[in-house]
């Protein structure tokens, strides 16, 4: 799960989701609108001069995009922060879910360029930790982890395994600002990043010529 991305099975949406539609997908088309929504929910309120501090932009970009952000909805003023000189903002939901496939198919630069935001922030999100690693506390290092696993699935059994990942992952806390200070004790926020990722060009055992094989790809424990 991410905090910029879902993709829900079925019709049920929290009412602390949005589903994206076509106005929704084109405003979010932007890698810099992505990373504001995405900090807005991790952090809680902030304003645009932090927020620029944290993606390395001017205040000037961060100002401009969130007030396109908010004209699309995504977030919104915090009135009871703000003040006559230091304008807050803050988001208005918690996950955006992108599941409509027509949509895609209408919009296909739109939902071509969030997509490809979407996952820029999970590598640089999965970059940032590998940096910290070495100085995290042994228990965190020793339940990090990067795994892929190559399976051969129909289109159908690949949804049920999305739908099993989802299960699993709902049993466990969400974690959002104002819920931090009730969790437990050592608990810390753990980014869950999952990939579904079909390849089509992969050959079937039995179309490869006979003979020894090598593996080509890489299950990694």
């Amino acid at each position: 799960m991410t905090d910029a991305l879902e993709r829900p099975d079925g019709p049920t949406v929290e009412e602390d989701s949005v589903v994206l539609d076509a106005k929704g997908l084109r405003a979010l088309a932007h890698p810099v609108r992505v990373q504001l929504v995405g900090l807005l929910r991790k952090y809680g309120p902030s304003t645009a001069t932090r927020l620029a501090e944290r993606l390395g932009v001017n205040s000037g970009t961060a100002s401009y995009h969130l007030r396109q952000l908010g004209a699309a909805g995504f977030v919104e003023e915090d009135t009871e922060r703000g003040n006559a000189r230091e304008r807050w903002w803050r988001s208005v939901h918690r996950t955006t879910w992108f599941n409509d496939p027509d949509l895609a198919e209408h919009e296909p630069e739109a939902a071509l360029a969030y997509l490809q935001s979407v996952a820029a922030i999970y590598t640089l999100r999965t970059q940032q930790t590998l940096n910290e690693l070495q100085t995290m506390p042994r228990a965190w290092r020793d339940s990090f982890d990067m795994s892929d696993w190559a399976l051969r699935l129909t289109p159908e059994e690949t949804a049920a395994l999305q739908r099993e990942l989802k299960d699993v992952i709902t049993r466990y806390r969400r974690d959002v600002p104002e819920a931090a200070a009730s969790a437990p004790e050592g608990a810390e926020r753990v980014a869950v990043i999952t990939y579904l990722l079909p390849e089509l060009d992969t050959p079937a055992a039995s179309a490869l010529p006979p003979g020894p094989q090598e593996a080509t790809g890489t299950e990694t424990p």
